[in-house]
């Protein structure tokens, strides 16, 4: 599962140098015949191969339990931590519409303007030629300042970022469970103090027709860490109780604790895809189903896809292997 990741052989050893060459990453999907481009494309393998190999390193593991967490693990966590304090910093301004707080165009001027050293402070210094290449992903992965919108595009940019890390040796094969757990999990809270905050709309809705406005990674991934459990099936994860007493030891009750607290009225109308998945006999065939819906949904969908950029670390040039 790990070969498409380019990880230096020991952990100890000291990376050399890529011989590559960066470069900032740009739009290549401009209109729907060019996605066959991109399910082609070198950046699509790499892509999906990461979500499936983290899928698998969380699989029946809790977000509770013990994992190793490495330096650019905290150091990465610390970024987040400073979005999240740039947020009590730059509060809502009072604005005539209740959707939208022009307050996040502040907020992401200032990400826009300080990624790069972010960046920089999580990569050592023989790769500091990547951050230009590497912060553009998180710039994307935070919502779009014009339209203060976030969807599963923007969540797919810092998947992308993350990937890029591991294709620079920076995150490892045994930083998986703390990539999901550790930094993913904070990147989560980031994003719906964002959405809470700003009341951001989400981009590229299906409404109801959805699986959830703002994410669908945790669900995945949320649904792997709950194959093969003693007693908790698919159907329970619709009983508060149940939500209220685990959400703590599993991403996929955390997002449904979330949308209840965030929607009003009976679950099977404001999230009816979910309320459907409920009914689904196992999490592994359930996990199976997200996935395939994933790739539909999201990864081939014109108005997701047509935002994604690629550079030298997730390239549009056809996979090789």
């Amino acid at each position: 599962f790990t070969s498409f990741l380019h990880f230096p052989g020991d952990p100890e050893e000291v990376a050399p140098p890529l011989q590559q060459s960066f470069m900032i990453p740009k739009k290549e999907i401009n209109m729907v015949s060019d996605m066959a481009k991109w399910k082609r494309s070198q950046a699509y393998a790499d892509y999906m191969g990461f979500i499936l190999t983290l899928n698998e390193g969380v699989r029946g593991k809790k977000l509770t339990c013990e994992y190793k967490v490495s330096e650019p693990i905290e150091k990465l966590v610390a970024l987040l931590n400073t979005l999240d304090r740039w947020i009590d910093e730059t509060p809502p301004v009072d604005q005539p519409s209740r959707f939208g707080n022009k307050a996040f165009r502040t907020w992401y001027a200032k990400l826009d303007q300080e990624a790069e050293k972010l960046v920089a402070t999580v990569i050592p210094k023989h790769l500091a030629d990547a951050a230009p290449e590497v912060a553009v992903y998180l710039k994307e992965s935070v919502g779009n300042s014009t339209r203060i919108d976030y969807g599963t595009g923007h969540e797919a940019a810092f998947a992308a970022f993350l990937c890029c890390l591991c294709k620079i040796g920076v995150l490892r094969v045994d930083d998986q469970m703390a990539i999901v757990f550790k930094v993913f999990n904070r990147y989560l809270e980031v994003m719906r103090k964002l959405q809470k905050t700003y009341r951001m709309e989400p981009a590229g809705s299906q409404g109801v027709w959805g699986l959830d406005d703002f994410q669908f990674l945790p669900f995945i991934w949320g649904s792997s860490q709950l194959i093969d459990h003693p007693n908790l099936e698919p159907r329970h994860f619709v009983d508060e109780k149940v939500v209220n007493e685990n959400h703590k030891d599993f991403m996929f009750l955390e997002c449904i604790l979330f949308i209840t607290e965030m929607k009003t009225g009976p679950f099977a109308e404001h999230s009816n895809q979910l309320w459907n998945i409920s009914a689904v006999p196992s999490w592994s065939k359930v996990n199976q189903g997200l996935i395939r819906m994933y790739k539909a949904e999201c990864l081939e969908k014109f108005p997701v896809i047509q935002h994604f950029k690629f550079g030298s670390l997730l390239p549009i040039q056809p996979v090789t292997s």
